[in-house]
């Protein structure tokens, strides 16, 4: 459908063959791992073809086992305090989660003024109405969805719809 990065969380036993058959079938996606929460699920999804990870949370076991398989990683943060402490850490760029229970696009809008180095991938709640809003913020460069590929359409194999929705996502 157009999208050309993509995140593929590790909630079922079929994420890593996804990744995996992504990674090595169609290489102008960027495919990434999701969900990934400790060094285990960072070596498998490397493993399996992913070129980045991206967590919930942030750990320093996650992100030194992460940096220990060379798998970029997109850290998740809710708070101020734990984007400052990421910022600490090296990190210019979190995964906002939840986006919409913790604060939604007014909390993003408002940390835009004392922390302009970071960049935001809301995830957690965003849906295809509201993702117009939160990409309009200046410090959102991205934003991840389960909208794109609902549960329902997969479990139907409706693959054309999914199709579709995603070809919506990427003229976002």
């Amino acid at each position: 459908g157009g999208l050309t990065t993509i995140e593929i969380t590790l909630r079922t036993p079929a994420a890593l063959g996804a990744i995996e058959a992504i990674a090595h079938n169609r290489p102008e996606i960027c495919v990434g791992a999701g969900t990934v929460l400790g060094p285990d699920n960072a070596k498998a999804a490397k493993e399996a073809g992913a070129s980045f990870a991206v967590s919930p949370g942030a750990t320093a076991r996650l992100i030194d086992g992460c940096a220990g398989v060379g798998l970029p990683l997109l850290p998740g943060a809710a708070s101020l305090s734990e984007i400052m402490l990421l910022l600490e850490a090296g990190f210019t760029a979190v995964k906002f989660f939840p986006a919409m229970a913790a604060g939604g696009p007014s909390f993003v809008k408002s940390m835009a003024s004392p922390l302009p180095q970071v960049t935001v991938c809301p995830t957690g709640g965003i849906t295809a109405a509201s993702a117009p809003d939160w990409l309009s913020l200046p410090n959102v460069r991205c934003l991840g969805g389960s909208w794109v590929a609902p549960q329902g359409l997969i479990a139907e194999g409706d693959f054309a719809a999914i199709k579709k929705l995603a070809a919506q996502a990427a003229s976002l």
